[in-house]
């Protein structure tokens, strides 16, 4: 279906691809992964020759039909029902030619071809498909004017899944659908007939909507078959024996090196040395593999602790104006919840977060917090809130206006900015970067509890991750509004669901509400789910927290000695720069002998440190195995 060949492409002297190459057979179903900024998007825009590529090229079959989603459906007055027909170009174009056709012949062919394409059942499909992605048959006839930019592009989703072209290009597209929408897109691509080349970060639509992965990595494509859990194992298992294969050349080529470095100068040896060189410029060792290295986040701890419970909800009501979104809600949350948040989109979520987040005003019943109570809400509108024109140290500088320039890059460090990063303006930063950012801008004072709307949309598997460990040594509340699974099940202890105008506390777990939406409704309390129980999640979350206090002094103290031994090597060679003045021998003796015993005694010093980083090295490592046995 596709051939890349030798492509090579530059963006502002930086090097995306270079030589790619990549088969993608007709009929797979293709997951693309790759670090955030390595070019994915781009390779999409190249394949619909929105850009040209610096070299190489390209080849896609010559009758293939590509679709993607390339924006949002134009907010016009025609219904979404009728966008979404519209997208099948040769449908549109044969029903318009029947009409004023004259020729028997031409007649008969365009009759035909309607009924090999199910023409007459366009609209059942179309239904289908916007029902899926959670259009109610009411809903399906509105004008897209009606709609917000997130349910327009719900719109152009449905109108290429449609279509049904031969290439599907899709590019992150659960980015804009709730769980519901994302576990029938997963169903729906599973038996989707053509081909799928999809970028996502989404690990469980990865295990279960693909057949292959393909990783950009370094500039290069390179093809798996099986689904992304398969393709980790595959690539980590490449990466050993890549990396042994390069160790056995660097040792032989060493021992050459020492051969030639002996014998070079004897005439017996001569003709063997030569030989050796000559065989030592054949060998070109294949170059080390590695994980992209993931910066991690860092989430500030509660700075003071607040009495549960934190939030206390009776009857509550809230909405927009006059329009009620949500009322009768009944629920507490405590000092170390950690909670999630599903439903349909559209029933309430981001507004239930802005009310706890006091962005919302209570229209009815009982709310209280406890007093002094901090929260940090992030949320996709809340992008907003970043300077455009301003860089990350700009950013930081006014939380932290009395600090040095040193001390404000290591708080944007944490953030996980690289150093080139923290003096781009945030306009040029990429999604993942900026939502990095304004993660560390509203935790900066150590809240007591995180409201996470969809943070994992701008990020890059690795980075949530990362994501999910920063959470789970996060010791306040949490509450998660997601569509990413793993996140979820990772993280949380408790699941509460947004319907009926209402927001409830479920007694079901994840896996249960998930085959209540594919296998309709049901009676979810009657099957919890062969996982954990939410009790025994929390209980696991502080016995691993438990643990990881038990080891934090051992932690601690490899971490000082690390920083001693750096210091003293350090004094090491500024000593070894004294010593290296030639005139100080003849200027000030004494002074050089003090010299070298201070040398001598700080190299005790980093002796005796480096012994006892190794024991408490040692003593850590098996602790961990303990733990891990328990």
């Amino acid at each position: 279906m596709l051939q890349i060949s030798n492509l090579t492409y530059l963006i502002e002297g930086r090097t995306l691809f270079e030589n790619a190459n990549l088969s993608l057979p007709t009929g797979v179903k293709a997951g693309f992964v790759g670090p955030n900024g390595s070019g994915k998007t781009t390779l999409f825009k190249i394949l619909q020759n929105e850009l040209a590529p610096d070299g190489g090229g390209f080849e896609i079959h010559q009758r293939a039909r590509i679709g993607s989603v390339a924006q949002e459906a134009p907010a016009t007055s025609d219904s979404v029902m009728d966008i979404v027909l519209s997208a099948d170009k040769e449908r549109m174009a044969l029903l318009e030619e029947a009409e004023t056709v004259t020729d028997p012949n031409r007649i008969g062919e365009v009759y035909t071809r309607l009924a090999e394409i199910e023409s007459h059942s366009a609209e059942a499909r179309a239904s289908a498909v916007l029902k899926g992605l959670g259009f109610s048959a009411e809903r399906q006839g509105e004008p897209c004017a009606n709609l917000s930019g997130g349910w327009r592009m719900r719109v152009s989703l449905a109108g290429v899944l449609f279509s049904k072209p031969d290439l599907l290009l899709l590019d992150e597209p659960t980015n804009y659908l709730d769980l519901e929408g994302t576990l029938w897109l997963e169903r729906y691509l599973a038996n989707y007939p053509y081909t799928v080349f999809m970028i996502s970060h989404d690990r469980d639509l990865l295990n279960k909507a693909v057949d292959s992965i393909v990783h950009l990595e370094g500039g290069d494509l390179s093809f798996y078959r099986g689904k992304y859990d398969q393709f980790e194992a595959n690539r980590r298992l490449q990466m050993e024996l890549n990396n042994k294969q390069r160790e056995k050349q660097l040792e032989q080529l060493a021992h050459m090196q020492s051969f030639v470095d002996r014998f070079r100068a004897k005439a017996s040896k001569a003709k063997q040395a030569q030989s050796r060189l000559k065989r030592m410029e054949k060998i070109k060792p294949v170059s080390a593999m590695f994980d992209e290295h993931v910066s991690p986040f860092t989430f500030p701890q509660p700075k003071r602790a607040v009495s549960a419970p934190i939030i206390d909800l009776r009857d509550a009501a809230t909405g927009y104006g006059e329009t009620r979104i949500l009322s009768n809600i009944n629920a507490r949350i405590d000092p170390e919840d950690r909670i999630a948040l599903v439903g349909v989109n559209g029933n309430g979520k981001s507004t239930f977060a802005k009310l706890l987040a006091g962005e919302l005003q209570l229209q009815n019943g009982y709310l209280n917090k406890a007093r002094k109570l901090e929260i940090a809400h992030f949320g996709q509108h809340q992008m907003d809130m970043l300077k455009p024109k301003q860089t990350p140290i700009e950013h930081v500088e006014q939380l932290m206006p009395y600090d040095s320039e040193a001390k404000r890059r290591s708080r944007i460090a944490q953030m996980g900015l690289n150093t080139s990063r923290m003096d781009t303006l945030a306009e040029n930063l990429s999604g993942g970067e900026r939502a990095r950012l304004l993660m560390g801008l509203i935790t900066f004072s150590g809240p007591n509890m995180l409201i996470l709307d969809e943070p994992t949309n701008h990020l890059d598997i690795d980075s949530r991750d990362a994501l999910v460990q920063a959470l789970n040594e996060y010791e306040g509340a949490v509450l998660i509004i997601s569509h990413d699974r793993h996140l979820i099940e990772a993280t949380v202890d408790q699941l509460w669901i947004a319907e009926n105008g209402t927001i409830s506390v479920c007694d079901y777990d994840l896996d249960t509400y998930q085959r209540s939406i594919i296998g309709g409704k049901g009676d979810k309390k009657g099957d919890r789910g062969s996982n954990q129980s939410p009790a025994d999640r929390k209980k696991d979350r502080k016995q691993a927290a438990a643990l990881r206090a038990e080891l934090s002094p051992l932690r601690k103290e490899i971490k000082a000695l690390d920083a001693l031994v750096s210091k003293l090597n350090k004094d090491v060679k500024k000593l070894d720069d004294e010593l290296g003045d030639p005139e100080l021998f003849q200027n000030d003796q004494s002074k050089a002998v003090q010299l070298g015993k201070d040398r001598a005694d700080i190299l005790q010093k980093i002796e005796l440190a480096e012994a006892d980083w190794l024991d408490k090295t040692d003593a850590l490592e098996k602790a961990v195995a303990e733990q891990a046995a328990r």
